[in-house]
């Protein structure tokens, strides 16, 4: 009788990936607050480049070069695709061809809080969105747990202790080993430490938009994660290209209306940009090796997310770990050069402040 035999197409046609050996001799790993979990400079977000939109191979080549490199973290969530929760199943094949052997040297997190599913339980933060979405990123993923789950945005209907009661449970039954929250002000921080606290949940992290042209973070919330003893991880470092140089030299990036469709690109931004682009030149670095390095320096954040969508986009990012030291005339000029931008580039704080 013949005998079926069952194939994960993500092995098919690869040799068997085994890591570099040298992976933790340069990057460095940074405490996340005053937990015990360490995080490198740089985080790998796969927001948009490991969806069913990109080639597998080519989201395999960036994760393989990732870790090989010192990369441990890589942040999902459940709605990351196109089209929602295609990269947790991406990143769930890759989990169970490379990266099986790997899975205890790895930092792996979701989240749940924008739209996922149609109706009233698929969205926002109540106790029921919150597990039943955990669950589905589990099985995507094919994981018992992730070593990070969030509150991916704070939720101006559901009591804050609905919400981190939520986490506290996933905690609990083994399916979060840490939680964390994301986009909430300075207020609504505290109020969700305070309710962890009293629960006994490792809330540990906070995930805000922060950039150089986006720096709302610095108005309180910083000192409130200082105090509470917990870490930092920033997403859009690069203002949403902004600050890669993408747009510099094209004359024609904002209309004649004046603004793109991009948020933040205006010729106010561009104009600031190209003025960080020249103090990049002058460190040797590129305008998004300088973002991400001011991220990193003293004072900043314990980890910055970054997107790539090829190895060498990568190597960029990676080589700004190697330069985050500022003279405070460096840091003055940035202060000089970045004032009364943040609301034009963040569009992620909706009830942040409420």
């Amino acid at each position: 009788m013949a005998q079926d035999i069952h194939f994960d197409r993500a092995a098919e046609g690869h040799r068997p990936y085994t890591a570099a050996e040298d992976r933790y001799d340069t990057l460095g790993y940074r405490r996340v607050g005053t937990s015990g979990l360490l995080l490198p400079p740089l985080s790998l977000g796969l927001w948009w480049n490991f969806g069913d939109n990109r080639p597998f191979d080519t989201q395999r080549e960036v994760l393989r070069h990732a870790f090989d490199h010192g990369i441990t973290h890589f942040d999902l969530a459940n709605n990351y695709g196109p089209p929602y929760g295609s990269a947790e199943e991406n990143f769930g094949r890759m989990l169970r061809t490379d990266f099986k052997a790997y899975r205890n040297e790895l930092v792996i997190s979701s989240k749940a809080g924008y739209d996922m599913w149609p109706g009233p339980y698929g969205n926002w933060a109540s106790r029921k969105y919150l597990i039943a979405s955990a669950e589905e990123s589990l099985q995507r993923l094919g994981l018992d747990y992730v070593d990070i789950f969030y509150s991916h945005r704070p939720d101006p209907a559901t009591p804050i202790e609905e919400t981190v009661g939520a986490l506290d449970t996933l905690v609990r039954q083994g399916k979060a080993l840490y939680v964390g929250i994301s986009s909430y002000s300075p207020e609504r921080t505290t109020a969700a430490k305070k309710v962890a606290d009293e629960l006994g949940t490792p809330l540990v992290i906070h995930q805000p938009s922060y950039s150089m042209l986006n720096r709302w973070v610095e108005d309180g919330l910083l000192d409130t994660l200082s105090e509470a003893g917990m870490g930092s991880i920033a997403f859009t470092p690069l203002a949403q290209g902004l600050l890669t140089g993408k747009y510099l030299d094209d004359k024609n990036a904002v209309p004649s209306g004046g603004r793109s469709s991009l948020a933040g690109l205006t010729e106010e931004n561009l104009g600031k940009a190209r003025e960080l682009a020249k103090l990049a030149e002058q460190r040797g670095q590129s305008l998004a090796q300088l973002a991400i390095a001011w991220l990193l320096r003293e004072g900043g954040v314990t980890s910055v997310l970054v997107g790539a969508s090829s190895t060498r986009q990568l190597d960029e990012n990676l080589a700004a770990a190697g330069n985050t030291s500022f003279t405070a005339k460096e840091l003055e000029l940035i202060d000089g050069i970045t004032s009364g931008t943040g609301d034009s580039v963040d569009l992620w704080r909706t009830f942040s402040d409420s």
